[in-house]
């Protein structure tokens, strides 16, 4: 049988990071101006994602402008677009389905069982996908800004740091992945242990039961 408790903290966890997901893919936060050198006053900080791009002044006005052509992003970019938005659809057919075949649901109605906990193993297994499809383009700009930074031949002031939503980004594949885990194990039915089941006779005569038994055995010696 499935496991009620299981399959909503899955769907709970899932959302959650479904959630931030969203604000991840929107917010301008990925990489962040470095401060390399002697610099002690900074007056401008920039801030860079997948959409736009902000500055930051000590005066506290913030400017953010969207990028003006999609292809002329850099394939990196492009990718982590494409694979962002991918999960983000992917969590969303994984939410509706994972919602009709929760076992405390009714949508589906209550003549089949199976076909429901079928479609929760399905929303389990979409939302594992979409937990590995967010987590490439993170650890993708991780890894080139802290290449970058580390790199000689790059200028101080094109080095970035790795910026908050970066950080929000890893939480959330790791609650996409941990939901679909749950939510996949709590819609599998369980396998028990295979119990000998008796006739209801012997269970009323275990006397019968023995007599059969040692008669069987007389036969066995002649």
């Amino acid at each position: 049988m499935a496991s009620t408790g299981l399959q909503l903290l899955g769907l709970v966890l899932a959302v959650l990071g479904w959630v931030c997901g969203a604000l991840v893919c929107a917010a301008p936060l990925w990489r962040v101006s470095a401060f390399v050198g002697g610099e002690i006053v900074i007056a401008q900080v920039l801030w860079e994602g997948l959409w736009m791009n902000c500055l930051s002044q000590t005066t506290g006005q913030i400017q953010c402008k969207t990028y003006d052509s999609t292809l002329a992003l850099p394939t990196s970019a492009q990718a982590a677009r494409s694979l962002t938005v991918l999960s983000l659809l992917l969590c969303l057919l994984a939410l509706m389905l994972g919602v009709a075949g929760a076992k405390c649901t009714h949508c589906m109605g209550d003549g089949n069982p199976a076909y429901k906990y079928r479609l929760g193993r399905i929303a389990g297994v979409l939302f594992l996908v979409s937990g590995l499809a967010f987590l490439i383009p993170i650890c993708w700009t991780a890894h080139a800004i802290i290449r970058d930074f580390y790199d000689p031949n790059v200028a101080a002031p094109f080095k970035r740091e790795l910026g908050p939503a970066l950080y929000l980004g890893w939480g959330a594949s790791v609650m996409l992945l941990v939901g679909g885990s749950l939510l996949h194990v709590g819609s599998s039915p369980r396998s028990g242990g295979t119990v000998p089941v008796f006739p209801r006779a012997a269970k009323d005569n275990p006397h019968a039961v023995v007599a059969g038994e040692v008669k069987q055995q007389e036969k066995s010696f002649v």
